[in-house]
């Protein structure tokens, strides 16, 4: 059987390499791609702030001006190795060849919206406004959409195209995100000579983590220590530990209250053995709850309807663009792609599921 359009143009797509801040090449072929079928294609500066090659990539297409416009949306980076792809189709599946991530996040969102687009063009079916916005940086802190010139667009409603699950997946709730970073200081000895004279910092660290929630704390909340770092020689008590942290919850008084109690964990035991702290807090971003009886949720279910796809509303544990999209007064759901295993080399995609993203997408374009 003659391979579908969106097929062919996934496997380009993801031949072209562009790991997180290294976009360009990749933005250059979709730019092109969009300007083909006519679209009016601009780009921003958002490189500079992301320190990135490139920047993001919007579109836009003039539609039926009695349906509301929607922001179509999909980033255009991968995690690495994603470097010399080699995608392969067997049985109806999408694979690399094992040496890479396959990069179906999030090229399996741009090729659905890049061929639905093509079709709305070609086949001259009438259309709502469309407006495309193509993130850089995604993987590295939701960068490109951090970094949006959101004055550019008309759509008050988005839909992200970049989750794992069958197409029919929507991801109506997600979790915001905080980052701690920490340094402890204690005091160098002699670990043979004196070392009732120093401050382990290794010790104060130990003790502060032993004290902390980590983990799965509920069903909406999750801790985690990244790093923990001290390096020195084995004779010397340890100065300095660093530390790094992330929390995430869906409930924004859950965030802040395990946030605190790591904090409050790293001055108790700096109190207890006079060691100093150091440390710093960031909100990554926000959580975002879309209720299900949402107009933009109940046009989802509808479109899936007419495609005879079930549906599956869900909460996810990750961010994504929509968290920023969504604390910028755009209303924005992710739905699924039919992506699996991301982020590691057993990444893949069925042709079904890729199908079916186009098929979603033209369905949200029509007006009807």
């Amino acid at each position: 059987m003659e391979p579908s359009q969106v097929l062919k143009t996934f496997l380009d797509y993801v031949q072209i390499s562009s790991e997180s801040r290294s976009e360009k090449a990749f933005a250059e072929r979709v730019e092109d791609d969009l300007r083909s079928l006519g679209l009016r294609v601009e780009t921003d500066r958002a490189a500079e702030k992301a320190h990135a090659n490139t920047g993001n990539v919007y579109a836009f297409l003039e539609g039926n001006p009695s349906f509301k416009p929607i922001l179509f949306s999909a980033h255009l980076d991968t995690v690495p190795p994603g470097k010399n792809i080699r995608p392969v189709v067997e049985q109806g599946v999408i694979r690399s060849t094992g040496n890479t991530v396959l990069g179906a996040d999030d090229k399996s969102g741009v090729a659905a919206i890049v061929e639905a687009l093509r079709l709305i063009v070609s086949q001259k079916i009438p259309h709502r406004p469309i407006e495309v916005a193509f993130t850089i940086s995604e993987e590295v802190g939701l960068l490109g959409a951090k970094y949006l010139d959101y004055t550019r667009f008309q759509s008050r409603q988005a839909v992200v195209f970049d989750n794992e699950g069958d197409v029919g997946t929507i991801v109506n709730q997600a979790p915001g995100h905080m980052e701690i970073s920490a340094t402890i200081t204690g005091k160098a000895a002699h670990a043979g000579v004196a070392p009732e004279e120093g401050i382990s910092a290794i010790l104060v660290a130990a003790d502060a983590v032993t004290n902390m929630q980590l983990l799965r704390i509920d069903k909406e909340t999750t801790a985690n220590i990244g790093t923990f770092l001290a390096e020195g020689p084995n004779n010397i008590v340890p100065e300095t530990v660093r530390l790094s942290a992330e929390i995430r919850s869906l409930d924004p008084q859950k965030l802040r209250g395990q946030c605190n109690q790591i904090i409050r964990s790293l001055q108790n035991a700096c109190q207890k053995y006079s060691a100093a702290l150091q440390y710093a807090i960031e909100t990554t971003y926000d959580s975002y709850h879309i209720p299900e009886n949402d107009p933009l949720i109940l046009l989802l279910r509808d479109c899936c309807k007419n495609l005879d796809l079930p549906v599956s509303i869900c909460s996810t544990g990750g961010g994504s663009d929509a968290n920023i999209f969504n604390a910028n007064g755009i209303h924005s759901v992710v739905v699924g792609t039919g992506m699996e295993k991301i982020h590691g080399s057993s990444e893949y995609i069925t042709v079904q599921n890729l199908e079916n993203t186009e098929k979603l997408a033209l369905e949200l374009m029509k007006a009807q």
